[in-house]
């Protein structure tokens, strides 16, 4: 598979840091990553847009890191414009959403409801906006947030930053 450039204008590589984005920068941001979240479908949409309000009211410092590919869309939640230091992520592509924890192997998952056997990541299929009213997935992610190891900010506004997908697609 090959990576789509991004040819998105506007706030596109972006080195902005701790919430510093200038409002006017943000809209054309949210412009942008509403553009690209579009192109699911309208059910994926709304999941997209649900699981990101909850994920910002958990972490309202958080720079939202997005990578846009070909066939997918990850949206990384971290304390740097380093997506990699992000601890939670969504992936939507037209199969589904899915939201990874970082460091999810070392959570305790009592549920069993983490999926995948990497060395670190694990995530959750998000059929529907309720899983994440359930306790065992808000004490997930509390307990991911808890395991970051790189602090967030303790003040200010999330800013969205976009970053080019990498040339190797999982």
């Amino acid at each position: 598979m090959k990576k789509k450039a991004n040819t998105h204008p506007g706030p596109d590589q972006a080195e902005v840091t701790k919430g510093n984005q200038p409002a006017k920068e943000r809209r054309s941001a949210e412009a942008t990553l509403r553009t690209l979240i579009a192109r699911l479908a309208p059910k994926r949409v709304r999941l997209v847009g649900t699981i990101r309000r909850h994920l910002r009211k958990s972490l309202p410092t958080a720079l939202e890191v997005v990578y846009e590919y070909r066939d997918f869309l990850v949206i990384s939640f971290s304390p740097s414009p380093r997506g990699y230091e992000g601890v939670l992520g969504i992936r939507a592509d037209p199969l589904g959403v899915r939201l990874y924890f970082n460091q999810g192997k070392a959570l305790a998952d009592p549920g069993k409801l983490l999926q995948g056997s990497g060395k670190q990541t694990r995530w959750l299929a998000v059929e529907s906006a309720s899983l994440l009213n359930l306790p065992t997935v808000n004490a997930l992610i509390s307990g991911a947030i808890h395991h970051s190891s790189v602090p967030f900010p303790k003040t200010g506004p999330g800013s969205l930053v976009f970053r080019t997908g990498s040339a190797k697609e999982k």
